[in-house]
């Protein structure tokens, strides 16, 4: 099962799964689609927007746990 760290990128945890970006809208991250959102880690966009990057990433992982069959496991 694929596990999203706070070092890994924005763009590289949607590749693993698109349909976690409201957890992103959640935390006032609404620009996922610019180049520079895409290259942020996960701790650096939770430190922008004044949110727990450790709440962030539990929130993801059980995302992507409770719908292993919409992720990606391989990052391209």
């Amino acid at each position: 099962m694929v596990q999203v760290t706070k070092d890994m990128t924005i763009g590289e945890i949607l590749q693993i799964n698109m349909n976690v970006a409201p957890i992103f809208f959640g935390m006032g991250m609404h620009c996922l689609g610019c180049p520079a959102s895409q290259m942020e880690t996960l701790e650096e966009a939770a430190m922008v927007h004044g949110v727990d990057a450790s709440i962030i990433e539990r929130e993801i992982n059980e995302y992507l746990a409770a719908h292993p069959e919409e992720n990606n496991e391989v990052l391209a």
